[in-house]
């Protein structure tokens, strides 16, 4: 039916802000695809190119759908309301432009028919350059929202990513369909998309290796305070207390930057803290920042102390070897693009601890206890290709460290959960995810959460883990078969629409 371009756009906007009922912390997967088939009927009757119209689902979506980023800004940034606002539309209308690129592209060079077989590779496209350009903000793709679905068991072959270009297949296939009264098709392919998923879910891809024991803190740290010097050594030894009773555990986790001094300053902390490690017989991994006092360089750490291989212990000393230092730094947060220009406007671009270096795209895995984790640092676990390239054959299970408090009371932390769920579900490894204030959660080797504690409280919670060993399709051969695939389609449409013109013009 065609409407009004009021309406539709009225429509567009809906649709895509619904899509925030099919993340964390809603879960209603349904919603994926009732969403985008509404959004692709509309690309169907709406005659302009179809860039507005993606724009305007684009803008429903994220401006629903990453509405916590405004916490951050209006609560931590020293925004005005309006500066802050206006902040949050510019960076949604800059997301937006990735569907809007997708549904043009589609709707300029093939016609209806034809989309099923040239959008989910346009889409994939879009959703690879939104992952890099920029810096990359690969947050809330719709694949996510397909980890409690019966397609969930396709997250092991394809990735986060072919799942996106699957659900986009079966909404173009529903949408066009659909309007030509071909209904049984569409259940057709849904039936075998969700039959196969389902039986993809009860193969295991990975062996389980060895169980280990594993405990996380959650100091539930003000961020307000985080940085302030006097609250250095309350808070460290907030996280000594509150890991005392864990020691019998093979591995202790603090989150992100939980001991707040820099690593040169805190070394005789660290030091204790070792050896009260080792003798204990366990190893404890913590977020620190460490910088280089001559050349001015920082860098977000991970480090252990405490026992590196089982039966030798004390093995922390500064400047060691066996650390994380993290990779995908977040924008302004992290590092300030235009520094010079940015820094002196507002104190949203001038937070404390935000001019990080960066660390090697491929790093050693740490070891603790003889465990070996290949790590992540907040952001970072939404790069699949990342995560992927720090997953070895012998890796026992991935590490997220995170500080949510950013983000407040917001469904910010629920998503950064979600996201974690996928990369255990793409990878075949449990994932540990210790976070400052929460979502700290164990999630096994399928994806599932065994264990979480609650937002906003101060506590600790242990888990038996059960690492495995081996490689996913997707950890092996990434995103080439969904490539060559799409490659194909595309290929295909473009032939058949080539020999539609050759007729009509016969």
């Amino acid at each position: 039916m065609v409407l009004k371009p009021f309406f539709s756009a009225v429509l567009l906007l809906l649709s895509g802000a619904s899509l925030t009922f099919a993340f964390a912390p809603f879960a209603i997967w349904p919603v994926t695809f009732f969403a985008l088939t509404i959004a692709i009927r509309q690309l169907h009757v709406r005659p302009p190119s179809g860039f507005m119209t993606g724009w305007l689902f684009g803008l429903g979506w994220f401006g629903a759908g990453i509405s916590w980023v405004h916490v951050s800004i209006a609560d931590f940034g020293g925004l005005p309301i309006v500066a802050s606002v206006g902040l949050m539309v510019l960076l949604c209308s800059y997301l937006a432009l990735y569907p809007a690129l997708a549904f043009y592209l589609t709707k300029r060079l093939f016609t209806p028919a034809l989309w099923p077989l040239a959008l989910p590779a346009f889409w994939f496209t879009s959703e690879w350059l939104r992952s890099w350009m920029l810096s990359g903000f690969p947050w809330l793709s719709v694949g996510y929202s397909q980890l409690d679905s019966p397609m969930a068991g396709w997250f092991p072959v394809i990735g986060e990513t072919g799942v996106s270009a699957l659900v986009i297949m079966l909404c173009t296939c529903a949408a066009i369909w659909t309007m030509r009264r071909r209904y049984l098709p569409v259940l057709l392919v849904m039936a075998i998309t969700f039959a196969s998923g389902w039986v993809l879910h009860n193969y295991r891809w990975t062996t389980a290796h060895k169980t280990y024991q594993v405990a996380m803190v959650q100091g539930n740290i003000e961020q307000s305070i985080r940085w302030e010097p006097e609250q250095d050594l309350p808070i460290m030894n907030t996280y000594r207390r509150l890991s005392a009773p864990l020691m019998s555990n093979d591995l202790i986790i603090w989150p992100e930057a939980a001991i707040p001094k820099l690593e040169y300053l805190a070394r005789d902390y660290l030091y204790q803290l070792d050896a009260d490690a080792a003798e204990q017989g366990t190893a404890i991994v913590s977020g620190i920042v460490n910088m280089n006092f001559e050349s001015q360089d920082i860098w977000n750490n991970l480090i252990v102390v405490g026992q590196k291989v089982d039966g030798d212990d004390g093995h922390y000393r500064y400047g060691g070897t066996n650390r994380y230092a993290k990779h995908h730094l977040l924008p302004v947060g992290e590092f300030v693009p235009f520094e010079d220009i940015l820094r002196p406007l507002a104190p949203l671009f001038d937070l404390p601890m935000s001019s990080f270096n960066r660390g090697e795209f491929m790093q050693p895995n740490l070891v603790a206890n003889g465990i070996r984790l290949a790590p992540a640092i907040c952001f970072e676990i939404a790069f699949a290709r990342q995560v992927a390239a720090n997953v070895h054959r012998n890796t026992d299970m991935i590490l997220t460290v995170s500080n949510d408090a950013w983000f407040g009371h917001s469904h910010g932390p629920a998503q950064h959960l979600e996201i974690a769920r996928a990369r255990a579900a793409e990878m075949g490894r449990p994932v540990i995810r210790a976070t400052n204030n929460g979502i700290t959660a164990f999630i096994d080797a399928r994806g599932e959460v065994t264990a979480r504690l609650l937002q906003f409280e101060q506590g600790s919670i242990s888990a038996s883990v059960t690492g495995t060993r081996g490689l996913t399709p997707y950890r092996y051969a990434a995103d080439w078969p969904m490539i060559g695939l799409l490659l194909i389609s595309i290929s295909l449409a473009a032939w058949l629409q080539r020999q539609a013109r050759g007729t009509r013009a016969a």
